[in-house]
């Protein structure tokens, strides 16, 4: 087998590793090993925090549904809403439903007089 040297090869690998890193304190930024390990959680928790997001929205639009229903009717809660809008048969995701409350509060308020 042939003898291939590789020097082209890992200046380029470590410049790219380097250049990812950029901004980073510290060792990080300027040493080839902690920056590859410093990329490699990055990634990780960038996925990880990608999914967590969904939840986070999810979370906020339910708070802020509940909030909105507050103010129609102080003892109507937010999973009583949901249950009826499930017996009602109307699709209609909470991301809009939080939409609507926030900025047309006279449709929602439609929407959960249908409801009941």
């Amino acid at each position: 087998m042939t003898r291939v040297k590789k020097g082209v090869h890992a200046l380029k690998t470590r410049k790219n590793i380097l250049k990812q890193v950029k901004g980073y304190r510290f060792g990080r930024s300027t040493k080839e090993r902690m920056a590859y390990e410093a990329i490699s959680h990055a990634g990780a928790y960038a996925f990880a925090h990608r999914r967590d997001k969904k939840g986070d929205f999810r979370r906020l639009w339910n708070v802020r549904i509940n909030a909105a229903l507050r103010n129609i009717d102080p003892k109507y809660s937010y999973s009583k809403f949901i249950g009826n809008l499930k017996k009602a048969n109307i699709a209609i995701d909470r991301k809009s439903l939080a939409t609507l409350a926030l900025e047309n509060p006279k449709s929602f308020e439609a929407i959960v007089k249908k409801v009941n």
